[in-house]
């Protein structure tokens, strides 16, 4: 059994690749950094080291090769081929490899080859199957997206594994390591598989699916964002210093309950798994040994902050469920002050705002105004929200200042 794999960067290798060997099938991967293919094609294997604060442990995963993604031809005779297939290259870069795997479809067809396909979807996107289908329409004739529908399933994933930045020392003696933590669990949509579903470890069927999606963007995505902003204006490096601030812990453990009312009333999904779902997500940003940053975490808020990511999403998923998101624009408001230097998007947010002022930087970056139905409080709470951040307001100031919202 064979699995390509687009994207050879942390969560492919880290999560993906893990999984789907561990299930017993090879492992090919498809990159565009040099380096990472060469080296790939000379070790045939790469090493994960699983950390916690109570251990370290390495695993090899072997039986694994590279493949350059821009060339086309390549890609497509493995595509062609293929048992099963995953991404994980990120949003932006989803449309770019949307031809050489349609170059791959039409070459499994040419060749015989009948047998479904599934491609789980390793992206943090809502309706990522929808943005794909719709890609993949504009690339293939009438005929071939008729077949494309019938054969290829699209299946989306919720990502919660936790892959930070490999520190220096450790890529340097080889640079395909990578650090993860130990949760390793993979929901999947299942009604959107083509044929059986594939026998994978860890791997977690559930319908209807839309709820994982929003369970990664709006309690995981959401919190570790905020966690991250809040922790960048303390001065803090890493993610678990933030959790060890008192005042962050707190507003992130109330952002999620927020968010966890939302999606239970919502879904109508038990309040006590869900609450024990976000208390464990606390407990693992807290993990000494993934060395995991505020910098990595909050990278490009022109992105969080967009419409329908992280932030806004639950905000408008609050709203649609009649609650209001005071803690959530807490995390909000971090954003719009996370002005990490090395960072080209948090520079020009960060910028905009000072500038422009908080209604114009979300109209800008996020697309809501006070014309917005059932924004004009939200905004009104972001922008006091940044002012108190701005001001240097202790956290336990500005939690009491959200408490006599709720309250009020």
């Amino acid at each position: 059994m064979k699995a390509v794999l687009y994207g050879a960067g942390n969560i492919g290798r880290g999560f993906m690749g893990q999984l789907f060997r561990q299930s017993g099938y090879e492992l090919v991967f498809v990159d565009v950094v040099d380096a990472v293919i060469e080296q790939f094609n000379r070790d045939r294997c790469y090493p994960i080291n699983i950390v916690s604060d109570k251990e370290e442990k390495e695993i090899v995963i072997d039986n694994a090769r590279a493949v350059d993604g821009k060339v086309v031809e390549k890609v497509a005779d493995e595509i062609a081929t293929a048992d099963l297939m995953s991404t994980s290259v990120g949003v932006r870069v989803l449309p770019y490899i949307i031809k050489p795997v349609a170059a791959g479809l039409r070459k499994r067809w040419q060749i015989g080859n009948e047998k479904p396909l599934n491609i789980i979807i390793a992206e943090n996107l809502l309706e990522a199957d929808s943005f794909i289908r719709d890609l993949m329409k504009k690339e293939l004739n009438d005929e071939e997206y008729a077949r494309f529908l019938e054969t290829v399933g699209l299946v989306e994933a919720s990502i919660g594994r936790m892959v930070p930045m490999v520190p220096a020392e450790a890529k340097a003696k080889n640079p395909l390591v990578v650090f993860v933590e130990p949760y390793c669990e993979l929901p999947v949509d299942k009604a959107a598989f083509k044929g059986e579903i594939p026998d994978i470890v860890n791997l977690k069927p559930f319908a209807p699916f839309e709820f994982f999606i929003k369970r990664k963007l709006f309690i995981h995505n959401m919190s570790h964002a905020t966690c991250s902003y809040l922790g960048f204006l303390k001065g803090y490096t890493y993610t678990y210093e933030a959790m060890a601030d008192a005042g962050i812990k707190l507003i992130c453990k109330y952002a999620l309950g927020e968010s966890v009312a939302a999606l239970c009333k919502q879904y109508d999904y038990p309040f006590d798994e869900l609450t024990a779902h976000a208390d464990e997500l606390l407990f693992r940003f807290a993990n000494h040994r993934l060395g995991d940053t505020v910098a990595r975490v909050g990278k490009d808020p022109v992105r969080k902050l967009s419409n329908n990511d992280r932030l806004i999403g639950t905000v408008k998923s609050c709203l649609d469920n009649g609650i209001l998101p005071v803690y959530v624009c807490i995390g909000i408001a971090g954003g719009l002050l996370f002005a990490q230097p090395d960072d080209e998007a948090a520079v020009k947010v960060s910028s905009f705002c000072a500038e422009n002022g908080v209604k114009a930087a979300l109209k800008e970056f996020s697309g809501i105004s006070a014309e917005t139905e059932g924004m004009d409080k939200v905004i009104e709470l972001v922008e006091t929200f940044y002012d108190m951040l701005k001001s240097g307001k202790s956290y336990a100031e500005i939690a009491g200042y959200a408490e006599s919202v709720r309250f009020a």
